[in-house]
């Protein structure tokens, strides 16, 4: 149980750790709350990076997080770093007591996203899990439609991501992107957030079987993917992930067939209301046309508004949208279908501790 103070007479005080692609998108989300936030510190090993992210923000510069956490004022530290790193910097910052924000995924071990969990939990700070996807205007849209019940019984879904990723994306980066320590592959990392749907929209998990192969990177991990998915419901659906889309990213969609309702959110990344049909017509559906946006970016336009809410927790007016045990269900699935490619077996949720 969290036991922190709420700060209500001044402006939050942010470090980010990990200057690299991911950090704009929160240095944009920081600059839009600027009546609410201070970035106060930077911290990344390479050079140029730190350098460029200063001349942004005008934080003071680290070059390492342990020097960083012996100095800054911040209550709240944002880690955009590799994957693999994630778990044990949460712990050092919670063990500083400051607030902990991650990037997805939170780890790429079942047992690390527990000890983060934990490690929170007994310094009484907060831990934010990055999913600016759940605050698409399309996907909350959805959200709405099966927690109404619209659908009626769910009967299928279809999850595909089918994105490209060339090598020299996984060549950046001093050599981290594609590998198992610090990344993970199309499921962990590209797919990441849409396998955080299948829970957060559709509903708990019973079972997956899932194949991956490397079939064109020089990686470590995995370029492409697929399962089967079980829901509790009884829904059954699939999920389709594929880095090697020629020329370019090509979608990221999902479709739901149910008894009184069918709806597809498409795009490049689920940007697009493409398909909705419903039984019965209520006056949300209005909103339908207004919710889809353009975009060639597929980070989507969520972080200000994953921001807002943080904003508004650690003022102690509302409580986190995603948090480390939501962060946890999402980690939950990707490990069951690694598990589940590994072994050739049907995997069953939840996992064993």
């Amino acid at each position: 149980m969290q036991n922190y103070t709420p700060i209500t007479d001044r402006k939050l005080r942010i470090a980010l750790v990990g200057c690299g692609r991911i950090a704009a998108n929160h240095f944009g989300a920081m600059e839009g709350h600027a009546g609410n936030i201070e970035l106060v510190d930077v911290c990344d090993i390479d050079p140029a990076a730190l350098k460029a992210a200063v001349e942004r923000t005008g934080a003071k510069s680290h070059t390492s997080l342990t020097n960083m956490l012996k100095a800054t004022a911040a209550d709240l530290v944002v880690l955009t770093t590799p994957s693999g790193l994630h778990p044990q910097q949460a712990i050092d910052v919670a063990k500083a007591g400051k607030h902990v924000m991650t990037e997805k995924p939170m780890a790429t071990r079942w047992q690390d996203g527990l000890r983060m969990v934990k490690a929170c939990d007994d310094a009484g700070v907060r831990l934010f899990v990055v999913k600016q996807n759940r605050r698409n205007a399309t996907l909350q849209l959805l959200k709405q439609a099966v927690d109404h019940g619209r659908f009626g019984r769910i009967y299928n879904v279809a999850m595909n991501v089918f994105w490209t990723r060339p090598q020299d994306y996984y060549d950046q980066g001093n050599g981290w992107r594609g590998t198992w320590e610090f990344d993970g592959g199309a499921f962990m990392n590209q797919a990441s957030h849409y396998i955080d749907l299948l829970d957060w929209i559709v509903g708990p998990v019973e079972s997956v079987m899932a194949y991956t192969a490397t079939q064109a990177r020089n990686i470590e991990a995995e370029d492409s993917g697929v399962a089967a998915i079980q829901w509790r419901s009884g829904a059954m659906g699939t999920l389709n992930v594929s880095m090697l889309t020629y020329p370019k990213n090509l979608e990221g969609s999902i479709t739901i067939l149910g008894e009184k309702g069918t709806a597809r959110i498409g795009g490049v990344a689920v940007n697009e209301i493409q398909e909705w049909q419903f039984e019965q017509a209520l006056p949300e559906d209005e909103q339908i046309k207004a919710a889809s946006y353009a975009t060639t970016s597929v980070y989507g336009f969520g972080h200000p508004l994953y921001y807002a809410n943080v904003i508004d927790t650690l003022r102690g007016q509302a409580e986190p949208e995603t948090d480390g045990r939501s962060g946890l269900k999402s980690l939950e699935l990707l490990v069951a279908m690694y598990r589940s490619a590994k072994d050739g077996v049907k995997v069953s949720l939840p996992l064993e501790c």
